[in-house]
């Protein structure tokens, strides 16, 4: 069982903005199969990763344009299913109008790759129907746009809501053991240890 983190380059589009951004790829699993988490920018790039593995999955840890805009390509071209929380539709439907996702993820669901379990864990703020991965065997999170080195994922564009990404890091994240390791959809990894001693002041500036 491994863990490959990939970056791919691209734009995030919201609210009538557009910013350069570097998201992280990540692909869990094994010689034989694997699935990825965030298909982001270069559906190529990510396929190559893969390599001829198969690809059982393609996860959103939410519906943001640039963590789903090569979710459809990657599976058009693999044959894999695209899974997303239902919450999340809304902000799915802006990238792609005419197609669903194949299946929906749900808090307690549990996905396994390669023999490992990775359990969902709907922590929404960031967006309505955002998802955290927890790999206990593996020690890790993946935590998308929820959970950062420094503080949560930003609230102020629409769909986002403050108190709900605290409460969701405060119940679902800061209760998994202080050595998890915290796979995030942008910037460096840290640890759940890390990151708790700072939730009070996170709150205190409305981070």
């Amino acid at each position: 069982m491994n863990i490959r983190h990939l970056v791919t380059s691209g734009q995030f589009t919201l609210d009538g903005g557009t910013w350069d951004v570097d998201n992280n790829v990540w692909l869990v699993g094994d010689d034989r199969e694997v699935i990825v988490i965030d298909a982001a920018h270069d559906a190529e790039a990510i396929a190559a990763a893969v390599g001829d593995r198969e690809l059982t999955a393609i996860v959103c840890t939410h519906a943001h344009n640039d963590h789903i805009n090569a979710a459809a390509p990657l599976a058009d071209r693999t044959g894999a299913p695209i899974w997303l929380h239902p919450a999340d539709r809304v902000l799915w439907r802006m990238v792609y109008p005419d197609r669903d996702p194949d299946g929906d993820l749900a808090d307690g669901q549990e996905l396994t790759v390669a023999g490992t379990v990775l359990r969902v864990l709907h922590t929404p703020g960031h967006a309505p129907g955002a998802v955290c991965l927890h790999a206990p065997e593996l020690t890790t999170v993946f935590t998308g746009d929820t959970l950062f080195r420094g503080g949560p994922g930003a609230t102020g564009r629409s769909y986002s809501d403050f108190a709900a990404i605290i409460a969701s890091i405060r119940e679902r994240l800061l209760t998994l053991p202080a050595e998890t390791v915290v796979r995030t959809g942008h910037g460096e990894t840290t640890t759940i240890g890390d990151e708790a001693p700072h939730l009070e002041e996170w709150i205190a500036r409305g981070y």
